[in-house]
């Protein structure tokens, strides 16, 4: 396949990753599904077979994952007609989509955002890998999905899709410079003088308005959650309400929250963004999951309408207090190859398109 030649490179746009699977690039065991290509992404789909694993594990440079399953493998589970994964429990899927990627582009991969809204732990393996959710240019060979729900048991089947693929060719982040110039003209978030130190700083809001639901924290020992099915779940049966009338929350360890930016947020349609974890240097606490951000998300044409960043949270160790306004992570923005075809929120699987705080998908609106 020959991509466009772009000094500065950038993330393969939705048609690039059409002429990738067309190319033999992308590999589908079965054709693509009409939504699963995304403006900056492909989703990944678990495959007939899951496996219950003693724990996680990195093959390591030079053996596979199926050659590390065979140490490690407690048992097998078949996915075609559906089954629950448990809390607490690690599991190796291998993947319905495999590479044979060119030269010069490398992936990276990352739970979807309703998978990080469930609390269930993904990440993804390839063969030789010495690090999770990265895929080395020029790689060829098969994807795995190691996942272990953390707060509530999940129903998965063939086909289920719980991360995605971002591909790209060269280098595509912003420096600090390119983005300060992007947030001067385009406002990447609603602040006057934000801090742009390796990514956009993003902050909690706590407060709220009178008595309004300011976050959720997730509830022990509920039922299953559908991965596959909307709007099925009454939000009373797994999440109690944190409401505002506080500047700071405690965070209990092992408990989970979703809470949201105080900042709105856009992403232009010629670049996608990453959320990245806050360092934990500076506190007991950390947004548990790091996720994508597609070209269009929060954006109106000529200005920027924005959305909230919606943030999964955990505590480490010890309880730790969140304050409002308190720093919770950074927004690294990455150049598009082109402009996507398609924008997010022009879709009908987009979302969170224009959301405050908001549960996954799965949840009924409460």
């Amino acid at each position: 396949m020959e991509l466009r030649d772009e000094r500065r490179g950038g993330i393969l746009p939705s048609q690039a990753i059409e002429r990738l699977i067309a190319d033999g690039g992308l590999v589908l065991d079965a054709p693509p599904a009409d939504d699963q290509i995304q403006p900056a992404s492909l989703d990944l789909r678990l495959g007939p077979v899951v496996h219950r694993v003693r724990a996680s594990f990195l093959p390591g440079a030079g053996r596979t994952v199926a050659e590390r399953l065979d140490e490690f493998r407690l048992h097998t589970i078949d996915l075609r007609q559906g089954a629950v994964l448990e809390t607490g429990c690690v599991y190796i899927a291998p993947l319905m989509e495999s590479l044979a990627l060119p030269a010069d582009v490398a992936g990276a991969t990352n739970p979807k955002s309703s998978t990080g809204r469930l609390d269930v732990f993904t990440r993804v393996i390839a063969d030789g890998a010495r690090a999770f959710d990265a895929v080395p240019a020029g790689y060829r060979g098969p994807l795995f999905a190691e996942i272990s729900p953390r707060t509530f048991p999940v129903l998965v089947r063939t086909g289920s899709r719980l991360s995605q693929l971002r591909l790209r060719q060269g280098e595509a982040r912003l420096d600090d410079a390119a983005l300060a110039a992007l947030q001067a003209t385009s406002r990447l978030i609603d602040t006057d003088a934000p801090d742009v130190h390796g990514g956009v700083a993003v902050t909690v809001d706590l407060l709220g308005a009178d008595d309004a639901i300011i976050g959720w924290r997730g509830k022990r020992h509920t039922g299953v959650v559908d991965v596959d099915a909307r709007a099925m779940q009454d939000v009373s049966e797994f999440w109690e309400p944190i409401r505002a009338g506080r500047s700071g929350l405690v965070l209990d360890p092992g408990q989970f929250y979703i809470l949201a930016s105080r900042e709105a947020v856009q992403v232009p349609p010629d670049h996608a963004a990453e959320m990245t974890p806050f360092d934990p240097l500076v506190g007991e606490f950390r947004v548990h999951y790091a996720g994508f951000f597609d070209p269009g998300f929060g954006h109106v044409e000529g200005r920027g309408a924005g959305a909230r960043a919606v943030l999964e949270v955990r505590s480490h160790e010890v309880p730790f207090i969140l304050e409002h306004g308190q720093n919770v992570g950074r927004l690294v923005y990455e150049r598009m190859l082109e402009r996507p075809r398609t924008l997010y929120g022009e879709l009908a699987t987009s979302n969170y398109q224009g959301q405050g705080l908001k549960l996954s998908k799965h949840f009924r609106a409460p």
